[in-house]
């Protein structure tokens, strides 16, 4: 390849000086730009940025009207448009502050190096808005490649392909063609450096640097260049500028439409390629082409889809096994001793149930709930508890494999030398701006910006951190108040069903246990949805407040915060019917009360697994339709009514800038969200999948349609997200694996205590009497009996119609003709024992099994550590000759001294020994 090469005579555009002790940075970009106008062209007559910019135009004879305004490039037609700030001129609304805010700010960007072209306000669709586009030319991009440690690439890959597998046409349907998986060759890279430029493969200048590099590095001058002192303060910063309102937006440019090339050859059509093989739904089947979703939208969007398109591949194995165990409910659904008995109207229809509320319910025969005791069969088999097991196995093998494929990643990504201070612990602006004084950094011994706290500063975060506990506390008390409307609306619904002719068709079906639970499950979705939304905007607010130092600081508090209030507000009615409900009942004699007011609630005779499948599905179900109507239909109603007018204007009056401004903005947290809405949904999965072994199933289906939804919705709805460096998923990894070792003793209990296998397996072993049909008896066997007579007055039903003596109730007690009456049997202490022995062998060997998988799996393959290595030595090798190149070539033109032979032989060693290493 052509290497051009370009010499350094000039002084660099950044000094990276500290600015003097106790004197407030604006970032350490801009301490050092004079306030004197530069020798820039276009500012030695003291014009704005503006004039300027038409003054060029206008003397290099362009008419901007006759371009296509479908261009990304400025007037010149080659300068690329990287970066567009809009902003509407009201005068009403503190305009000559704005005026002047602007002003600085664009003659600071032009002296940092950037060049401006201002569209006016008569060019734009709706005559209010002007566009400022910006551009970064050679010498910014390489000054600022330099200081953001970006890695270019210095030599074509020479490592050989893997070897193909000769099954891999069976998975042809699947690919995508070649030049949209990979549209770049493998190339070594190395940081870059402005002295080193003939190391580089440059064909030339204008596309060394990617749009999705160039839009980084604009952006990272936009956050930190200065525009005033307001208040005796120093300001800057595009992000302060969006807030006041001083700018409307900022933005970097689409390369074309969505649904059709553009006519300049010179444009990448990156954005086309994607709608057309990765956001259309009809490409579902398809993989996902992951290093141009990174080439064009960043390494941080990149590693989300990667992650997301892994985690989906991986719930395919769980869907299939869980659905197995469904189809296995469901064919020996027949089968099932205990339902048999519960609809034989000889045993069921017997069996004479004690009221499940006070004064209002009647007496009635355990076979009226024959229809509901099959369908928890469903749920509740052999197969839940090899479905649990199955499950905490799965959940290391995804987090296991997914650390393998993230390490593959971060080799052909180049990040995997991605240092988190060069990207993510760079000071927020927001910080700088509050510090006041320095200290020498231990390790570095460089001075570095400081904050002090005081005592008002510690007073302000226990007041936030009070408020994120009473937000918690609040989430509780509707989880309360959701179990207060279960105990009150029972009675009701238990009376309207006996008393209703209608509803006597399906009253076997649609028992009060379960119309309350349903009625619940929904009253808690829309408190839950309620409370997400207003927290959200809270926690943002307290994070603010917080002022973390960096951005991954405040990335991580603000997940910390949502994730643990998320945690509560979705999956706390869950715990609820899983870990309390029918378990603190009492019996007929002496029920439990809930405030000395509600009676507590019991469970069905067939046990609470059902209801917990109910809740389980109401909430994830509907938390993923709501999901996705929000993601997919609010941003085209919004750009649907923001292009409403502009749909009838002709492309030439129709820019490329405009296009793009009336789009939505995908902002700093949207990936935030989105991971959001995954980790949660993956505790749907694994927190309570023994109790609805279909749960993976629903999430791989909901998972498909994610993909495309968020792909759709980046490529067609959404402004072009700035592009941004991650190596990981951050945070994300470790509330995942903490959610994997919950989710082991969660399903331990549901099994034990929430199903009913463990009393079944009890009876079966040490308490049958048949021994040619084991189970038979185990429903007599499983409830105890009651003497009417012994109700107290507040408990006694008001009618007796059937004049019955006794009734029964679900529990292990002694009959009331027993002289330990009403009291625990030993069977009852028998199935605890049992139930606590399974849930500490049941832990145990999940975790012995998920501990040594993870020891057995290596974080890194075997091929990817050989790759690194060879590129690192290949790299050092290239880097040490062109070191000594250059001495040579300083030793023949005469310029030597003894430091200058020294130089040469240390270098020639560093060759040797990287050649012998």
């Amino acid at each position: 390849m052509n290497r051009v090469g370009k010499k350094e005579n000039e002084e660099t555009l950044i000094e990276m000086g500290l600015s003097n002790e106790g004197e407030e940075t604006n970032g350490p970009l801009f301490e050092n730009i004079s306030s004197t106008d530069s020798e820039l062209p276009g500012n030695s007559e003291g014009l704005s940025t503006t004039e300027t910019t038409l003054l060029i135009s206008d003397l290099q004879g362009i008419d901007g009207r006759h371009q296509s305004k479908d261009s990304v490039f400025f007037r010149d037609g080659n300068r690329r448009i990287d970066f567009v700030l809009a902003y509407v001129d009201d005068p009403k609304i503190e305009g000559e502050k704005k005026t002047e805010r602007r002003r600085e700010f664009e003659n600071n960007l032009a002296k940092a190096g950037l060049e401006l072209e201002t569209e006016d306000k008569k060019e734009s669709d709706n005559g209010k808005t002007y566009f400022v586009k910006i551009h970064a030319p050679w010498e910014v991009l390489t000054t600022y490649a330099e200081v953001l440690n970006i890695k270019m690439p210095i030599k074509e890959s020479d490592i050989p392909c893997a070897v193909e597998n000769p099954f891999d046409w069976l998975f042809w349907p699947f690919r995508l063609p070649e030049i949209v998986m990979h549209p770049e060759p493998d190339y070594f890279t190395a940081p870059f450096s402005k002295e080193r430029q003939e190391l580089y493969l440059i064909d030339d200048e204008n596309t060394f640097f990617s749009p999705s590099v160039r839009n980084r590095i604009v952006f990272y001058i936009l956050t930190r260049c200065p525009y005033g002192t307001e208040e005796g303060k120093k300001k800057f910063g595009i992000k302060r500028l969006l807030n006041n309102g001083t700018y409307t937006a900022a933005y970097p440019l689409h390369d074309c439409q969505y649904w059709r090339k553009a006519n300049d050859p010179k444009c990448e059509n990156e954005r086309y390629t994607l709608y057309r093989e990765w956001a259309r739904f009809p490409r579902f089947f398809k993989e996902q082409p992951l290093d141009l979703i990174r080439k064009y939208y960043g390494e941080r969007i990149g590693i989300y889809f990667a992650w997301l398109g892994f985690y989906t591949e991986m719930l395919f194995f769980a869907a299939v096994v869980g659905l197995i165990c469904f189809l296995y409910g469901a064919f020996t659904m027949n089968e099932n001793m205990s339902s048999q008995e519960i609809c034989d109207s000889s045993i069921g229809g017997e069996i004479i149930m004690c009221p499940l509320c006070d004064k209002k319910c009647d007496y009635w025969r355990l076979n009226s709930t024959c229809e509901s005791s099959e369908y928890s069969h469903l749920f509740d088999n052999v197969a839940t508890l090899f479905f649990a097991i199955f499950m905490g196995i799965w959940v290391t093998l995804f987090l296991e494999f997914w650390k393998r494929r993230q390490a593959r990643l971060e080799y052909e990504w180049d990040l995997v030398d991605f240092e988190e201070e060069q990207q993510q612990l760079q000071l927020r602006p927001e910080y700088e701006a509050k510090c006041t004084q320095k200290r020498k950094n231990p390790v570095t011994q460089e001075l570095e910006l400081v904050k002090r706290k005081s005592l008002h500063d510690y007073g302000k975060l226990s007041l936030l951190y009070f408020g994120v506990l009473f937000w918690i506390s609040l989430i509780i008390a509707s989880m309360i108040a959701v179990i207060v409307y279960r105990l009150a609306v029972y009675a009701a619904f238990a009376s309207i069903m006996e008393n209703t002719q209608t509803l006597q068709p399906i009253r076997g079906l649609l028992t009060p246990q379960l119309a309350t639970s349903v009625t619940a499950s929904l009253l808690n979705f829309v408190i839950i949805m309620i409370l997400n939304f207003i927290y959200e905007r809270i926690a943002i607010w307290i994070t603010d407040m917080e002022i973390p130092r960096t951005h991954l600081e405040y990335e991580n508090r603000l997940t910390m915060k949502m994730f643990l209030f998320q945690f509560v507000n979705y999956y706390s009615s869950c715990f609820y019917v899983a870990f309390f409900k029918g378990k603190f009942v009492g019996y007929p004699g002496l029920y439990t009360y809930m405030f000395n007011q509600w009676r507590n609630e019991e469970c069905d005779p067939a046990g609470c697994l059902i209801e917990l499948t109910t809740q389980l599905t109401i909430i994830m179900a509907g938390k993923q339709i709501w999901g996705n109507i929000q993601e997919a239909f609010v941003p085209w109603i919004w750009n649907w009514w923001g292009r409403r007018k502009a749909r009838s204007n002709p492309e030439n009056l129709y820019s490329r800038w405009e296009q793009d401004h009336d789009l939505q903005t995908f902002g700093a947290l949207g990936l935030f969200y989105e991971y959001l809405e995954m980790v949660i949904q993956f505790g749907f999965i694994t927190l309570f999948v023994a109790s609805f072994p279909l749960a993976p199933l629903l999430a791989l289906m909901n998972n498909i349609l994610e993909i495309r939804v968020d792909s759709w919705k980046l490529t067609t709805q959404y402004k072009r997200p700035v592009a941004a460096k991650a190596h990981s998923i951050g945070i994300w990894q470790e509330i995942l694996n903490g959610l994997a070792i919950l989710s082991v003793v969660t399903n331990a209990f549901i099994v034990a205590f929430t199903s009913d296998m463990i009393p079944r397996l009890v009876y079966y072993y040490a308490y049958s009497t048949d021994p040619d049909s084991p189970m038979s008896g185990y429903i007599n066997d499983s409830l105890s009996i009651f003497r009417i007579s012994d109700f107290r007055e507040k408990n006694r039903p008001d009618a007796n119609p059937g004049n019955f003596t006794n009734c029964r109730y679900r529990d292990y007690r002694y009959p009331p003709d027993h002289e330990k009456q009403y009291t625990h049997t030993m069977q009852f202490w028998h199935i605890l024992a049992a139930k606590m022995a399974f849930i500490i062998i049941m832990e145990h060997v999940v975790f012995i099994v998920k501990f040594f998988v993870a020891w057995m799996i290596p974080d890194v393959p075997a091929e990817v550590k050989a790759k690194i290595k060879r590129e690192k030595y290949l790299t050092q090798k290239i880097l040490h000759e062109y070191e000594l190149y250059k001495l040579k070539q300083k030793l023949c033109e005469g310029k030597t001294d003894a430091s200058m032979e020294k130089a040469v032989l240390a270098t020639e060693g560093k060759v040797e020994l990287s050649e012998l290493m």
